[in-house]
């Protein structure tokens, strides 16, 4: 499958963003989905993620209660909504995926198809 992530910009904290995600290739629904972010010198971390039918969702302590992840499968699609943004939440966000077999999955390297990142800079 292959990805396709926008919506980022730079906003203050306490602003709101959506990101989206375009997918293409296989049947989308065959996919869970995360979001992950990477700030500057540091390493990439998981975010959120979705399962497939969108039944489940699981989130970085962090953002739990300001963002929601969710998709829409007959649009190839899967959104972040951010609310509340702080400038800790600055950094590029990448869409992933992987077959769903139902195991939540927070690490890179468990995800086998990537989208290009985009940037997310939150000011105070």
């Amino acid at each position: 499958v292959q990805l396709q992530a926008s919506g980022g910009g730079l906003v203050q904290a306490g602003d709101s963003l959506r990101l989206s995600c375009v997918g293409s290739g296989r049947p989308f629904s065959v996919y869970y989905m995360a979001w992950f972010r990477q700030a500057s010198g540091k390493e990439r971390e998981f975010v959120a993620t979705i399962s497939g039918s969108g039944e489940k969702t699981f989130y970085k302590e962090s953002v739990k209660g300001r963002f929601t992840i969710s998709r829409d499968n007959a649009k190839n699609t899967v959104y972040l909504e951010m609310n509340r943004l702080k400038p800790e939440d600055t950094g590029s966000y990448y869409c992933a995926a992987r077959p769903d077999n139902g195991v939540i999955v927070q690490y890179p390297r468990g995800y086998d198809y990537w989208g290009q990142g985009t940037q997310v800079t939150v000011s105070s």
